[in-house]
């Protein structure tokens, strides 16, 4: 691969990144354009129903762009949707060359806006650091090709795998460090999931204590067939409770908390999490976190529904009667335990914070 090529496209990924917090439900996207080795456009996708990155680069460039190479992150859109397509603006400032690091998974794209810029006579070339652009929009993929959201699950837990003592105390299992990582794995995500057993007992605010935070995630609280009762007293609904979504049960009944809240979904008993996921893409919910407790972990676990662990590992022992953070059976066979492979990881202070995907 051309080095120069990887150069270039690096600089369009980092100019995507400015992007991170502000596009969901659309994907981040950067672009620049290069003319005799210079850089004479740029741009980023800012926010849905602006600009998207090309157009920004094209007016940066001007009528320089006649005769120069495009580098952009995702393929060009190729259909009307909130703006105009790109690759109309890309023919007509007679770009001669588009670099592209990954094609748009989009079924409205897909291919389309590749070929249409191939069929106007512009060369392009696509895989420029692919998997860096795939991971960069990782959200979006899952989002756009599937309806649901990117689920990542979050747990602090001890050396014996327990979250929280037996009276349900967990605070704090981590220490300093780790608690702002995950205040930075909020700042990112459309959603926070919990359970009602976590909602009553921690009374949790799932904010983003970080300077300049960029995100105000929805929280969902799975309440089953439970009543969330003195919810006004939560922390929850004392701090934008509009962006509160209940989960219940059909039969539970929602009246005592209808108006307070941003939607309360009604599924049926024994629900698959699928089923949920489905429900929050309509609310155009690209990640969720869920950040427990048990009984939550252990039926994500169970449905093999998590794209990715976060775990943070204390060097602390709580014993057998702690909650532990899965509380399904064993297998009758190691060949059939729950397997993980790592994909990341560091130390963060005397804890260990690994990331995993099934």
């Amino acid at each position: 691969m051309n080095i120069v090529e990887e150069d270039y496209m690096t600089i369009a990924l980092n100019l995507a990144k400015k992007g991170k917090y502000t596009t969901s439900p659309n994907p981040h996207v950067g672009a620049i354009i290069v003319k005799n080795d210079r850089i004479i456009g740029k741009g980023y996708h800012k926010h849905p129903g602006k600009p998207h990155a090309e157009i920004y680069a094209l007016n940066e460039a001007g009528s320089d762009a006649k005769g120069s190479t495009m580098y952009v992150t995702l393929e060009p859109c190729c259909h009307y949707g909130k703006t105009p397509p790109c690759t109309e603006a890309i023919i007509n400032a007679k770009i001669k060359r588009v670099v592209i690091a990954m094609t748009d998974p989009n079924p409205l794209v897909a291919g389309k806006g590749i070929k249409k810029l191939k069929d106007a006579g512009i060369d392009v070339e696509t895989g420029i650091l692919e998997n860096k652009a795939k991971d960069l929009n990782k959200y979006f993929i899952k989002y756009i090709t599937t309806g649901m959201p990117y689920v990542i699950m979050k747990a602090a837990i001890s050396l014996d795998g327990k979250i929280a003592l037996n009276n349900g105390e967990s605070k704090w299992i981590s220490n300093d460090i780790s608690r702002k990582k995950v205040h930075m794995i909020r700042n990112e995500v459309d959603a926070i999931l919990i359970g009602h057993n976590t909602f009553m007992k921690d009374d949790p605010h799932l904010n983003i204590r970080m300077v300049n935070a960029k995100k105000d995630p929805y929280k969902i609280i799975i309440a089953g067939k439970k009543k969330l009762r003195n919810i006004k007293k939560m922390n929850l609904f004392k701090e934008h409770p509009e962006k509160v979504i209940i989960v219940q049960n059909h039969l539970a009944g929602n009246e005592i908390y209808r108006d307070l809240v941003k939607s309360i979904i009604s599924l049926r008993e024994n629900f698959s999490l699928n089923t949920l996921l489905k429900q929050l893409g309509k609310y155009e919910i690209t990640s969720l976190l869920v950040e427990g407790g048990s009984n939550v972990f252990t039926q994500f676990i169970l449905e093999n529904i998590v794209d990715e662990y976060m775990i943070f590992i204390a060097p602390i022992i709580i014993g057998m009667d702690g909650i532990p953070i899965f509380n399904g059976n064993s297998p009758n066979s190691m060949r059939n335990a729950i397997k993980f492979k790592r994909i990341g990881g560091k130390f963060l202070d005397g804890n260990v914070y690994m990331e995993f995907k099934r």
